[in-house]
């Protein structure tokens, strides 16, 4: 197969596959229903494309479930199926709805990443439009002009269409009663694009799908000349790629100087309005519905946003009937039954995506759009990593798991709950030119990362640049379950730094090997990371008003890590990593610090010998609600363009 033709494919999985299920006979979807496409009409005049499929039997009525995209709604025009929704929802019977997003293939108007929303969005005769009222003026009009519906409607969508699912729960139509936003996008500066404002250079690529605007309907992609500028000479290590690639402005003189969206970013490069608009949570409020928000914890695009959309509805709307799915997937992988679950070179069991499609997601629906009396679902329903079962919780993070302090001490020990001398100091030298790598295994560019979310970490912690600590094995399990925060005092030789805290799972030195790996792969002393994320120090104080560090001094770097469900088992070990550079998963930080990182120079790029003090500690599990500079209680008033 030729690069450009596995590149298609990629690009093919990511845009319509992402979300298949397991799927039923290919006639069944044309013997059992019609088709129909439409131009609806907003309030501002622009038409959406819209392809309406409606059960053949119209001896009942059904409810409408709703799915809004910038992934092309005409892949599933004429009964292509391919698995999505799954087939016990086809099966189920439902109007299914596939819309093209404001500017994207064949709707009108204008595509904006993000597009921010209007606070108060209560003007319903007004033309000022946000992704709230199209979804409000879509479904008005299915509801007055599709025949055989019940006056319920449903959304749902991973990925981009899981943002749009939230984005229409927001001063939503009466007649929308359940959402579902998976993998779901809640603020690019945190999410996807970028991690806590450090930008994931790994998605350089996906700039091309989402920088270029159309110049006609289409039915086609537009963009492809565009991404093989960046993939037209692959190569088979991305590491050596990015790196011979140089700084982020090179990637705007060879690659993406005539990208909307590139510009937006490197004019952009910290936490101002033009992002806060474009944060999504400070609006989730007042919902009244059923909202089930799904993730997978291996997920390396979109972590940030079901966890925070979840406990935003959860703080803001107690109306709402709010629950969360997280369960043992990268990104969207819940949406197609594998077989065996495996991520990376983890088992975690079989079928797993399948109860999740028939027995979570299937119920959700049917009860509250069908009324049906089925159980109700947990407020979470969560997947230990660790011990690779499901648990149910009444609240998340739940109060009865205790929270555990881990504590650095001399010669790369770990304590629990006993704190180390303060006057412990450990130190590294992070030299940008030879970046840690995220992946123990050689990785060629890929339009998203995956796989490293449970990667072994021998090959970081062998290195000198990363500092390492660990507890002895332990006598019994310890389950951690909920938020992680980072509380480290630093001092250093350079004004800027990256921090990358990484826990982990160190397997016993006898584990057993799994029968689906490679033979190089040994499961003997496997140190699995369970969760894993980076900072950028100039943020420490806040992500609106970076600032450099002042070398010598010491300073405090707190962050959050996302969430975590995770048993250590008896004989294992929990690990903690921390270094300064994860390429090119993450952009290089200078070291020195630059106004602005995307338009730093070669010679900016400095070695710092790094200092970690004692009284540092990592805090696991429960509510982590202090430290740390925080985007998610941000009231966001300011909405004009």
């Amino acid at each position: 197969m030729t690069f450009y033709r596995k590149l298609t494919s990629l690009l093919f999985l990511l845009i319509t596959t992402i979300s298949c299920g397991q799927e039923i006979d290919a006639d069944y979807f044309k013997d059992h229903y019609d088709v129909q496409e439409y131009r609806i009409p907003m309030r501002d005049g622009i038409e959406l494309f819209t392809i309406v499929y409606t059960p053949k039997d119209s001896s009942q009525e059904y409810p409408i479930l709703m799915n809004r995209t910038c992934y092309n709604a005409s892949s599933h025009a004429n009964f292509q199926y391919g698995g999505y929704p799954s087939k016990y929802l086809v099966e189920d019977g439902y109007i299914f709805v596939f819309q093209d997003v404001r500017g994207r293939y064949m709707s009108g108007g204008t595509f904006d990443n993000m597009r921010p929303n209007i606070p108060g969005n209560k003007r319903r005769n007004k033309k000022d439009i946000d992704e709230s009222s199209d979804t409000y003026d879509t479904i008005d009009w299915l509801l007055k002009n599709v025949k055989g519906n019940n006056g319920k409607v449903g959304m749902y969508g991973i990925s981009y269409p899981g943002h749009y699912t939230a984005a229409g729960m927001i001063d939503a139509h009466p007649a929308l009663k359940a959402s579902s936003p998976q993998a779901p996008i809640a603020d690019f500066f945190f999410d996807d694009f970028h991690h806590q404002g450090a930008y994931l250079e790994s998605y350089t690529a996906a700039f091309a799908v989402f920088g270029y605007q159309k110049d006609s309907l289409t039915r086609k992609p537009w963009y492809q000349d565009k991404l093989m500028r960046l993939y037209g000479n692959p190569a088979s290590d991305a590491y050596d790629f990015f790196l011979d690639l140089g700084p982020l402005k090179n990637i705007t003189e060879k690659y993406h100087g005539d990208n909307f969206f590139w510009k937006q970013i490197i004019e952009h490069p910290n936490y101002d309005e033009f992002w806060q608009k474009r944060n999504i949570l400070p609006h989730l409020k007042d919902i009244d519905h059923a909202v089930m928000t799904v993730g997978g914890w291996f997920d390396a695009e979109d972590l940030y946003g079901p966890l925070n959309i979840y406990k935003t509805v959860e703080a803001t709307s107690p109306k709402a009937k709010n629950t969360i799915v997280m369960g043992p997937w990268d990104h969207g992988g819940w949406a197609r039954e594998k077989g065996k679950t495996i991520h990376n070179h983890i088992y975690f069991g079989d079928s797993i995506s399948t109860f999740f499609l028939k027995d979570i997601e299937r119920n959700f629906f049917a009860h509250h759009l069908k009324s049906k009396n089925i159980y109700q679902l947990p407020e979470a329903y969560m997947f230990d990593t660790g011990s690779k079962e499901w648990q149910k919780f009444e609240e998340w993070p739940p109060r009865d798991i205790k929270p555990l302090s881990l504590h650095f001490k001399e010669n790369g020990e770990l304590t629990i709950n006993e704190k180390a001398s303060a006057d412990a100091v450990f130190e590294y030298t992070s030299d940008p030119n030879k970046p840690v790598p995220y992946r123990s295994e050689t990785e060629g560019l890929t339009f998203t990362p995956r796989k490293y979310m449970s990667d072994d970490q021998r090959h970081a912690s062998r290195r000198t640049d990363v500092l390492t600590f660990e507890t002895e094995p332990l006598m019994s399990p310890k389950t951690v379950a909920g938020e992680i925060l980072a509380k480290l005092k630093v001092a250093m030789t350079g004004t800027d730094a990256d921090f990358v805290v990484k826990l982990i799972d160190v397997y016993p030195a006898d584990h057993e090997n799994y029968d689906h790996n490679p033979e190089n792969i040994v499961m003997g002393g496997y140190q699995q990371l369970v969760r894993g994320e980076v900072f950028r120090g100039r943020f420490r104080n806040s992500f609106e008003n970076p600032e450099p560090f002042v070398p010598g001094e010491v300073s405090d770097v707190n962050f959050r890590l996302q969430d975590v469900l995770h048993t250590f088992k008896k004989g294992h070990k929990i690990m903690i990593q921390i270094h300064s550079t994860w390429f090119p998963y993450i952009d290089r930080n200078p070291q020195k610090y630059v106004d602005n990182i995307y338009k730093a120079n070669e010679e900016d790029f400095i070695k710092s010998t790094i200092k970690l003090y004692g009284s540092s500690s990592i805090e696991v599990g429960g509510t982590q609600d202090s430290g740390a500079p925080d985007p998610f209680s941000l009231q966001i008033t300011n909405f004009k363009d």
